[in-house]
């Protein structure tokens, strides 16, 4: 498939996925809604990829949501519509690939979709957040709810009711957990291709068990989610521990954060 609206490259089992449509502060529009769709089935089934590192093209934005320009399709009837997530999340389509996310500038309304199902999201000083659905009179429903799995339900709320009169910084979503680390502009992708490629270089059984337990727990009862746990680890672990030397492992050297 041929992509017009985001950039896809696979290199040493990280798969980067870069937002491009600048112009336009990467707003998704229905060409993007479909890449994405596509994007995340090649993801899913192409066993070279073991990461996905999620950027965005240009200075000013990493995504304002939906494209108000081009807008999206919107069907007549609407008991059938669809929430745009369901083309543009990762772990509504079921990959258990770990997502690492690189947010700069603007993350507004829709952004929230990629940042909510992203498993790392690091972020850059400029990065702000802020949901404009209310200011314009439109319920802020799906970012929100999607965030409050991630953030205090307080957090949530201030972002989601004070629309454009308020933007988060990035050092205040670090404080509460949306990012997990701040950099300067210019050395944000790089970091991000760092985590990336240090995560693609273990065992892929392991790490997508672990995506996908920690993920699915969310949905469950704590009893049902440490005993859907418990099944992954006897299917992961044996076919894990066959893709590692275990002698091999470095145990001396790490970083502190």
């Amino acid at each position: 498939m041929v992509f017009t609206t985001v950039t896809y490259e696979v290199a040493d089992h990280v798969a980067t996925i870069t937002l491009n449509r600048p112009e336009a502060m990467n707003s998704f529009n229905e060409a993007m809604l479909n890449e994405f769709a596509e994007l995340w089935k090649t993801v899913r089934e192409d066993d070279d990829v073991h990461v996905v590192l999620l950027r965005a093209a240009g200075d000013r934005a990493f995504c304002t949501g939906v494209d108000v320009k081009e807008g999206i399709r919107r069907p007549a009837n609407a008991w059938t519509e669809e929430d745009p997530g369901d083309r543009l999340s990762p772990k509504l389509n079921r990959v258990w690939k770990p997502v690492v996310c690189c947010v700069h500038g603007m993350a507004a309304g829709g952004a929230f979709y990629w940042i909510n199902e992203s498993d790392i999201v690091i972020a850059s000083e400029d990065a702000t957040f802020f949901d404009p659905h209310v200011s314009y009179g439109l319920t802020a429903a799906l970012e929100p709810i999607g965030l409050a799995r991630k953030i205090p339900v307080g957090e949530v709320m201030r972002i989601a009711l004070l629309g454009l009169d308020e933007r988060m910084s990035a050092q205040r979503a670090h404080q509460i957990g949306l990012v997990s680390e701040v950099l300067p502009r210019e050395e944000l992708w790089a970091r991000g291709e760092e985590i990336a490629r240090i995560i693609a270089a273990k065992p892929p059984a392991a790490v997508q068990g672990t995506v996908r337990a920690v993920w699915e727990s969310l949905d469950s009862t704590r009893t049902e989610a440490l005993r859907s746990g418990m099944l992954y680890t006897h299917i992961g672990n044996p076919i894990g521990q066959s893709q590692v030397d275990r002698s091999a492992v470095p145990t001396r050297k790490w970083t502190l954060r």
